[in-house]
């Protein structure tokens, strides 16, 4: 039986720009204190990583950097999907070497895909490795949706660990759940629905809050761990507020605003992506305020 690559919360980091390439000073000084705040695993070069701006090189150097800096501390995940299968197939290979040990492949966007080309792609990849991999469901983002039933369909071959569900559909959780086996594990993808999928069976959260607030989405997760969901459902409406402000505009604007507001340091955008309007600016500050994380 496969066992959960992690539990609890981990983060789907930031990737800090500094004069258009990766400040991996910076990038270290975030890794570490995530650590210490008590994060169960790191996620680089996902969505919130900005990897498709990156170049396959820059991911490559990201991931090795990640990976020596967490010294064994927690997994890495490493973001390696895209939406060309060879591509996708060459990333992940690249992840691997880099030492990461799971891999999170997100769904093609913009092809728009069927099931069975999303089934044929996926065993592609999974066949061309040999690290746990996560399936990543975020339609919003990419326009097409994995089916629970395609779930069911590559749950059996032995480098498919499970799903991080970013539909927002809880109805899509309980499917996957039902159909695949128990060692198809599903981590949620959207902040604001941690404890409902920890409650249904999931196994924690792939959090973007995580690298804000740290230390709460882990006493969330742990919560959950220990079956006081009535504590963990009354922190999960009290953070409300604050995952509403770091998705007030796409992921990842907010977040490395308000990581550059406390002093994170989350360094600079990358085009398309740019800093929130003035007005998001406000609500993400008062946010912050309100959580007594700006002072």
């Amino acid at each position: 039986m496969k066992s959960p690559i992690f539990t609890g919360s981990g983060v789907a980091i930031v990737t800090p720009f500094k004069s258009g390439d990766v400040d991996f000073d910076a990038f270290g000084r975030i890794i570490d204190w995530q650590i210490e705040s008590g994060i169960d695993a790191v996620i680089v070069c996902g969505t919130t990583g900005e990897s498709v701006t990156m170049s396959n090189e820059e991911r490559l150097r990201t991931i090795a950097y990640c990976v020596e800096r967490v010294a064994g501390r927690v997994p890495v995940i490493a973001g390696s999907g895209t939406n060309d299968t060879a591509h996708a197939v060459a990333l992940s290979k690249d992840a691997q070497r880099a030492g990461a040990d799971a891999l999170l492949l997100v769904t093609p966007y913009y092809n728009k895909a069927t099931q069975n080309g999303l089934v044929q792609h996926y065993l592609r990849i999974l066949d061309a490795v040999e690290r746990p991999c996560i399936l990543y469901n975020v339609p919003s983002r990419t326009g097409v949706s994995i089916a629970p039933e395609t779930c069911a369909r590559l749950s059996g071959h032995p480098n498919i660990h499970g799903i991080k569900e970013a539909s927002g559909n809880l109805g899509v959780v309980q499917d996957i759940l039902r159909l695949c086996p128990e060692d198809f594990y599903v981590w949620s993808g959207n902040d604001d629905q941690t404890v409902p999928i920890y409650a249904l069976g999931g196994q924690g959260v792939i959090s973007v809050v995580a690298n804000v607030y740290p230390t709460e989405m882990r006493r969330m997760t742990e919560l959950c761990k220990a079956n006081d969901f009535a504590a963990a459902g009354k922190l999960q409406v009290q953070l409300k507020k604050l995952c509403d402000a770091m998705f007030c505009e796409v992921n990842p604007g907010p977040v490395k605003a308000a990581m550059n507001l406390l002093g994170l340091d989350a360094g600079e955008y990358r085009l398309p992506m740019c800093e929130p309007s003035p007005e998001h600016m406000a609500y993400i500050r008062d946010a912050l305020k309100e959580y007594g994380l700006l002072k």
